[in-house]
């Protein structure tokens, strides 16, 4: 099964709250959605009177993802808060509390819509920098985010070589920061999987290669995210015919226990292996139809996000082509069979 959905609240959703999102794209027929924690605005607080002894999962007012307690973080949301404790509230707009998470979770899984999220685009874990324990924590709070949610994958890229010191001296710095985050994770108890991203500039970690030896390296807990248009740029076009899809969604499935993430739209690039914009699907030279044939041949599962500008009517169109492929193929396979019963 493929499904589709769109990368953050449909367009035309008449609300924003994540519940109007899950709804809507449930009643659009789609069964995916991408959260784009795209801004994140965290800030402290000590906890009112009535607080203490509350534990993360049942305070009302604020969401709350940390407590931070004589220097320790604690992110058990079963804590008990005490009086000297100092509470990490998340200010993103996507629910008011950590309950609230889990009520949405339940009420996708009803509508069998499958949940991931998008962390902030520019992630910086490689030059050990002010900002990379920040993303970091980033990363952190997708994870228990997702986790409440019943959601699949947090997806990230990791981030730029700056020119600030060596390729060979970002990579490392890579690798050691994403196995300290791979650590926290699973000491969590965190069941989505860390989502490393294919990106679509040459100035950025993440070719397909470099995904793939992270997956290699860390096993379960980090799966490859083939996003198709940046896949498309970094290869100067390479994504041409269904043979070509079918050697890169070959490459990914076996480090995804054959469910592939994936994110498609059109896109503009610059012949040079650099992404310069995300287009409508029908105005770049990424073609979806070639990918709907590779898939309706290979049957994997999967899920789809458009990242398309225009989100949930390109789901919805892809979700279209792929099913008129696949019907076609059974057609004809219905056809093969009665032709080969009549001349027995």
């Amino acid at each position: 099964m493929i499904r589709f959905g769109p990368a953050g609240i449909p367009l035309s959703c008449k609300g924003r709250t994540l519940k109007d999102g899950i709804e809507d794209v449930h009643n659009m027929s789609l069964t995916a959605m991408e959260v784009q924690l795209v801004r994140v605005n965290t800030f402290r607080d000590y906890p009112e009177e009535d607080a203490i002894g509350q534990t993360i999962r049942t305070l009302e007012d604020g969401l709350v993802l940390e407590i931070v307690r004589d220097d320790c973080v604690i992110s058990d949301p079963d804590e008990p808060i005490e009086e000297d404790d100092e509470l990490v509230y998340l200010n993103t707009g996507i629910v008011g509390n950590f309950a609230e998470l889990g009520i949405l979770g339940d009420m996708a899984k009803r509508l069998d819509v499958s949940l991931s999220l998008h962390t902030p685009n520019y992630i910086d874990l490689g030059t050990n920098s002010d900002l990379t324990p920040v993303c970091l924590n980033y990363l952190r709070y997708a994870g228990q985010i997702v986790n409440e949610l019943n959601g699949d994958v947090v997806v990230t890229s990791l981030g730029l070589y700056d020119g600030t010191c060596s390729r060979d001296v970002i990579d490392d710095k890579i690798m050691e920061n994403v196995g300290d985050l791979v650590d926290w994770w699973q000491g969590a108890g965190l069941k989505p999987k860390i989502g490393i991203e294919i990106t679509g500039q040459q100035d950025v970690y993440g070719t397909l290669d470099q995904v793939l030896d992270l997956c290699d390296i860390f096993g379960d807990a980090v799966v490859p995210v083939l996003d198709f248009p940046h896949y498309h740029s970094r290869g100067c076009g390479c994504l041409v015919e269904p043979a070509d899809y079918v050697n890169v969604i070959d490459q990914v499935l076996p480090y995804c226990d054959g469910k592939f993430y994936a994110r498609f739209a059109g896109v503009e690039h610059d012949g040079e292996g650099n992404e310069l914009r995300l287009t409508p699907i029908k105005k770049g030279d990424l073609v979806f139809e070639k990918l709907g044939d590779a898939l309706a041949d290979m049957c994997p599962d999967g899920t789809i996000i458009s990242s398309s500008p225009l989100l949930e009517h390109d789901a919805m169109y892809m979700r279209i082509i792929y099913e008129r492929m696949v019907n076609k193929r059974i057609a004809k396979a219905l056809r093969a069979s009665k032709k080969a019963t009549a001349e027995e």
